[in-house]
């Protein structure tokens, strides 16, 4: 029975779990999710448990936050004037937005405070400084 290598594509069903349990994410009920193994695709810590899995073997992966979407950065929140902001964006704490760097690049950003003053905006990934658990299927190698 072949075994997954780095260079294979795969095919896994997965669902992911914070360390409390809740779920994030899961490929339940969509086709699996299809990658290169070590191409840097998906989060490093999951990338790097799968070679030597072979077709229809699960397994269990718990991926520190340093292998999966790295620490919280304070560095990635930025306050931004609220009379900066347009009247019809919407600013509830939670609600995802785009920014624009001076070079024209989006940066995808979180509102998690809003006062009268100031809107602070957060670029980092919001699993950033979380442990994560993934159970994983592999379904098939290409």
């Amino acid at each position: 029975m072949s075994q997954v290598k780095p260079g294979d594509t795969v095919r896994i069903h997965y669902t992911g779990t914070l360390e409390d349990g809740t779920v994030f994410d899961s490929s339940q009920g969509r086709e699996p999710l299809e990658f290169t193994v070590g191409s840097g695709e998906i989060i490093p810590g999951l990338d790097n448990a799968l070679p030597g899995m072979a077709e229809g073997e699960s397994k269990t992966v718990a991926v520190p936050a340093d292998e999966a979407y790295g620490q919280h950065d304070p560095n990635g929140r930025q306050q931004v004037p609220r009379d900066q902001i347009p009247e019809h964006i919407p600013l509830d704490p939670g609600t995802a937005l785009q920014m624009q760097t001076p070079d024209g690049q989006a940066v995808p950003v979180t509102v998690s405070e809003v006062t009268e003053e100031v809107v602070v905006l957060d670029a980092n990934h919001p699993l950033a400084g979380k442990d994560l658990t993934f159970d994983v299927e592999m379904v098939e190698i290409k």
